[in-house]
């Protein structure tokens, strides 16, 4: 394969013994022959030169012999490399043929070389007939122009990364393919062939346009989100002024029937009274709501006495306990609680916490208590003796517009939005609220706030 290493597996260790045994036999026939003249050299004057000759042998074959053995050395540390270089090139073949991606070589005309077992499978064709077949033919028809394009390119640009196109394989549906192909140069920098990696990213492709959508449908959502807010902050703005006219003139009309005596007059008047009132509160809850929702509302801490703050709502909502024929009790230790809060919005949480234990209570009473907390908090509880809540109910109790007991509301009236609100405000507050409730055995709410906020 043209990426990894080339071996020729005819290439054999340099044999060594042939000449070792030829390089000792010579030495031997040489030694003979020096004994021999040695021996012959008191009967017969030996020839200088031919002494000299033998001396130079002799000396020639004993380099010849240090000569053999740097061969023989070279020999075992070329037979280590031949070792190594197999054993790589059968490590690269393991990672070519169990890659997970389809693998390619192709000439430089995009005719298949060789192929892994990933890109038999991808193309649905057996090793032997996707050898030497063209590249293209696994190209639609429609975007084989562009195919051949940029096979043309190919030598010149010499690699092209995550190229996206359609394929195709035999009897098989098109899929989305991811093309990385990289041409492969000889020693001399031309081109050889050309390497590819091909991957199926239709999945990826369809979970991508599926996140997509998801996206648009949630920027959607957010707009139409943020267009209701806005429709209710202007709604609530604009039916707040009308209301508080109504209200005025509601209350300056009674004052003018009153001296009158005219029963009928005065009750027409209350109920006009009451139920501008009950809807410029509903007014109230939709725009506090909507600049919570829009991140408007602004605290205002100031330093104030929780405890009177809950006595002086306690007791403007009495009224409403006493109506139903309900207890309405105020607990705590002490008789003073410093804090610094906005005194508007603890006084809000209150009301809706009370009002909404009053709402869905019909005998029994509703407590309302407040205790110092370690680490400088402070714990607001309101328990109630009513309906209770189910606990697979008891998450959703803090959206908004969501009630309990559609029926019930109905009958007790409500925007659904109280106890959302009081939600919001206590976030806002950087405190945590929680709720306990079991079925006709009543709830509790409870609200735990820093003593201090920071001014915002």
């Amino acid at each position: 394969m043209h990426f990894k290493p080339q071996i020729n597996r005819d290439m054999k260790a340099f044999d060594t013994s042939l000449l070792s045994n030829y390089i000792h036999t010579v030495q031997e026939r040489t030694q003979a022959l020096y004994e021999t003249t040695k021996d012959e050299e008191s009967s017969k004057p030996l020839s200088v030169d031919v002494e000299t000759c033998l001396e130079e042998l002799f000396s020639a074959l004993e380099e010849l012999s240090i000569a053999e053995e740097e061969l023989r050395q070279q020999n075992e540390m070329l037979v280590a490399a031949q070792s190594e270089i197999e054993m790589e090139r059968q490590r690269y073949q393991e990672l070519f043929e169990f890659a997970p991606d389809a693998y390619l070589v192709t000439d430089l005309y995009g005719v298949i070389r060789e192929a892994n077992r990933a890109a038999v499978r991808l193309f649905n064709v057996t090793h032997r007939y996707l050898i030497r077949k063209p590249l293209v033919s696994f190209i639609p028809e429609e975007q084989r122009q562009a195919f051949r394009s940029v096979l043309n390119q190919l030598p010149a640009i010499q690699r092209v990364q995550e190229w996206e196109l359609m394929a195709r394989g035999r009897n098989t549906e098109p899929f989305t393919a991811a093309i990385t192909v990289e041409t492969v140069l000889d020693r001399q920098g031309e081109p050889t062939v050309l390497r590819w990696l091909i991957r199926d990213i239709t999945s990826r492709k369809r979970s991508e346009a599926q996140l997509q959508a998801i996206q648009v449908q949630n920027l959607e959502l957010i707009e139409t989100d943020r267009l209701k807010d806005q429709f209710m902050a202007t709604i609530s703005h604009e039916l707040r002024t009308p209301m508080n006219a109504i209200l005025g003139f509601s209350r300056l009309l009674g004052d003018r029937i009153a001296p009158l005596g005219d029963d009928r007059a005065n009750q027409m008047v209350s109920y006009v009274i009451r139920n501008s009132q009950h809807l410029l509160t509903l007014i109230e809850e939709l725009l506090d709501f909507a600049k919570l929702k829009s991140r408007k509302l602004e605290l205002r801490p100031t330093g104030f006495d929780l405890i009177q703050i809950a006595r002086e709502t306690t007791q403007d909502l009495r009224c409403l306990a006493e109506q139903k024929g309900l207890a309405l009790e105020l607990d705590y230790l002490q008789d003073v609680i410093p804090i610094v809060n906005d005194p508007a919005r603890i006084r809000q949480i209150l009301v809706n916490l009370i009002s909404n234990a009053v709402k869905f209570t019909d005998s029994g009473r509703v407590t309302v208590g407040m205790w110092e907390a370690p680490e400088g908090r402070i714990l607001i509880a309101v328990q109630d003796t009513g309906i209770g809540i189910d606990p697979a109910n008891q998450e959703d109790i803090f959206k908004e517009f969501w009630q309990v007991n559609q029926s019930r509301t109905r009958q007790v009236g409500g925007t659904g939005l109280g106890l959302a609100i009081v939600h919001a405000l206590v976030e806002l507050m950087q405190g945590t609220i929680s709720i306990q409730s079991e079925v006709n055995q009543g709830t509790a709410i409870r609200v735990e706030l820093p003593r201090r906020i920071a001014s915002f």
